[in-house]
C-alpha cells in the first residue's frame, strides 16, 4: 500500500431490542455481506498485483542476455516504476466526492477493469511505442487505482455489521499486503516459463474475470442486492442504525489547514510512502543486481518482506487494542509507540542493511523482511491519527494526507535513480538505503513530538455552535 488508507471508525449507535434474534440466526452462518468482502478482497489482491507486476516484469524486460530485451537505462527504468503515481495522484482529492456520487460498486469495477485490460495491452504497447508508451500505461492504471480506496471506504460502510466490522474490514484491507506477495513469488516463475509477458496477460485475464463475476455477485449496499435475504438485509439495517437519514456536514477547509496535529501525521505519512515505496519499486533489482539471485528465487524473497507485514499487522493491532483497553498508555502514546515501532525500527533495520557483507544474501534478505516487517505499526499510527483527530471528516483527512504522501511515492524512485548509476554497486545502494533510513527518522520524530489523538473542536461544528449561541448573553 504502501499507499496503505484506513477505514473509519463508526461511533455506537442505540441498538433495537431485536437484535438479538439475527444474531443468532446469522452470526453462525455465511451470508451476502461474506460473499462481498471476499470479492473485495480478492478486489484489492488484484489491483496491488497489477501495481507492482512491473518491478518484476522489468527485470526481465531488460535482461541484456535475452536477444529481445530493451536497453533501457536505470533513469528511464525509474520513471516507469513511478509513473503509476502520476496518475494516481491526478484524481485523489476528487476521488472521494465521485465515490460518493456514484456509489462504490461502480468505481470499483471501473478501476479492475482498467486495469484488467490496460495489462493487457501493456506488452503490445511496450514493443511498439518504447518505454514511454509503457509510462502511458502505467498512468492509466494510476488514474483508474485512485478509486479504490474510497470505493472500499463507501462499501464497508454499507456492508459490514458493527460487530463484524474488525475482522471482515481486516480480511478486505490485508488483501493489498496479500496481493503484492502472491504477485512477487508468482512472477518469477511465470516469466521463466513463459516470458515476461504472460505476467501482464495473468493479471488482466484475472481481472477480467474478477470484474464479470463482480457486475453479477457485486452490489453497492444491501439494499440493492437482489440476492440477500430478508433476514440478512434487517440484520444489517439494524446493526448500522439505518433508522435516520445521516446528517452531512460541511468540511471545515480552513480548519484542517491550520490544524498543526493533523500536518504533523501528513509528514510521517509522507516518511512512511518514501521508504515503502523505494523498497517496492527497487527490491527486485538490488536482489538481482547486488545479490545475483535468479527470477524466480527473486520473486520469493522480494516477496518474504511482504508475507511479514501482513502477518505481524494482526499482533501489532491487538497489541494496541489491549494498551489501550487495558489503559498502560494514552490513546496518543499508543499511536506514537506503534508509528515508532513501524518507521523507527524499519529505519535502524536500512542501517544493519547498509552494512551487511557483500554478498550474502541471507543476511540482506532477513533485514529486508525485517524493515518491512516491522513497519506494520503504521497502520495503527498515523493512519488511526486521522481518524482520531476528527471521525465525520476522516475521509477528507485521509485525501490530503494520501495526495501528499503519493507526490513522495513519485519522487523516491526517481531519487533512486538519480543517486545510483552502477545498480551491481553496494556502495550507491548504500546512499538510498541511509537516505530512507534518514527519512524514516526524522518524519516520526516530528510526528512525535506535534500530533495528537485529541479530537479537534471542529468536528461536531454543531455542537460548537450551539456552545457559542449558549455563551452569548440573553438581549433584554
Amino acid at each position: 500500500m504502501c499507499e496503505h488508507e484506513i477505514n473509519e471508525i463508526t461511533p455506537l449507535l442505540p441498538i433495537q431490542s431485536n437484535r438479538s434474534h439475527f444474531d443468532g440466526s446469522l452470526r453462525g452462518g455465511l451470508g451476502m455481506r461474506h460473499l462481498q468482502t471476499f470479492l473485495l478482497f480478492l478486489a484489492l489482491c488484484l489491483v496491488y498485483s497489477m501495481r507492482v507486476n512491473i518491478s518484476m516484469a522489468i527485470v526481465d524486460m531488460t535482461d541484456i542476455t535475452k536477444e529481445d530485451h530493451f536497453e533501457w537505462s536505470y533513469s528511464m527504468q525509474s520513471m516507469i516504476l513511478s509513473s503509476f503515481f502520476w496518475g494516481y495522484v491526478l484524481l485523489m482529492l476528487p476521488s472521494g466526492e465521485l465515490a460518493k456520487r456514484f456509489g462504490g460498486k461502480a468505481l470499483i469495477t471501473v478501476s479492475v477493469g482498467v486495469n484488467a485490460l490496460v495489462s493487457l495491452i501493456l506488452p503490445t504497447a511496450a514493443y511498439y511505442g518504447g518505454w514511454k508508451f509503457v509510462v502511458v500505461c502505467r498512468i492509466l492504471q494510476g488514474m483508474s487505482q485512485s478509486f479504490v480506496f474510497p470505493s472500499m471506504h463507501h462499501l464497508v460502510s454499507q456492508w459490514i455489521p458493527l460487530e463484524e466490522k474488525g475482522r471482515l474490514s481486516t480480511i478486505i484491507y490485508a488483501g493489498s499486503q496479500l496481493g503484492v506477495a502472491i504477485q512477487l513469488i508468482s512472477s518469477g516463475f511465470i516469466a521463466s516459463a513463459w516470458g515476461w509477458k504472460a505476467i501482464f496477460y495473468t493479471n488482466g485475464l484475472l481481472g477480467g474475470l474478477w470484474t464479470a463475476a463482480y457486475v453479477f455477485l457485486g452490489a453497492a449496499s444491501p439494499e440493492q442486492s437482489k440476492m440477500i435475504s430478508q433476514h440478512e438485509l434487517k440484520y444489517i439495517q439494524t446493526s448500522l442504525g439505518r433508522t435516520e437519514e445521516q446528517k452531512k456536514h460541511r468540511t471545515p477547509w480552513p480548519k484542517i489547514v491550520t490544524c498543526f496535529p493533523f500536518w504533523a501525521a501528513v509528514v510521517a505519512h509522507c516518511g512512511q510512502n518514501w521508504g515503502f515505496f523505494t523498497l517496492m519499486t527497487e527490491m527486485p533489482t538490488y536482489m538481482a543486481k547486488v545479490l545475483n539471485v535468479n527470477l524466480k528465487q527473486n520473486g520469493v524473497l522480494s516477496s518474504l518482506p511482504y508475507l511479514a507485514m501482513y502477518l505481524l499487522s494482526f499482533p501489532v493491532g491487538f497489541l494496541t487494542d489491549l494498551l489501550i483497553r487495558r489503559r498502560w498508555l494514552s490513546i496518543t502514546n499508543t499511536r506514537k509507540l506503534a508509528n515508532s515501532i513501524g518507521l523507527w525500527g524499519p529505519a535502524l533495520a536500512l542501517i544493519g542493511l547498509s552494512y551487511a557483507p557483500e554478498g550474502n544474501m541471507v543476511v540482506s534478505v532477513l533485514m529486508l523482511t525485517l524493515t518491512l516487517g516491522i513497519n506494520a505499526g503504521h497502520f495503527t499510527g498515523y493512519m488511526l491519527i486521522l481518524v482520531d483527530l476528527a471521525p465525520n471528516f476522516s475521509s477528507s483527512l485521509m485525501a490530503i494526507s494520501n495526495f501528499f504522501a503519493n507526490i513522495i511515492s513519485i519522487i523516491a524512485p526517481l531519487i533512486c535513480g538519480v543517486i545510483i548509476q552502477d545498480e551491481t554497486d553496494p556502495a550507491e545502494w548504500r546512499k538510498v538505503f541511509f537516505l530512507a533510513s534518514g527519512i524514516y527518522f526524522c518524519t516520526n520524530l516530528c510526528f512525535v513530538l506535534f500530533t495528537t489523538s485529541n479530537k479537534q473542536p471542529w468536528n461536531d461544528p454543531e455542537e460548537n455552535l450551539s456552545e457559542e449561541n449558549a455563551e452569548k448573553p440573553v438581549e433584554k
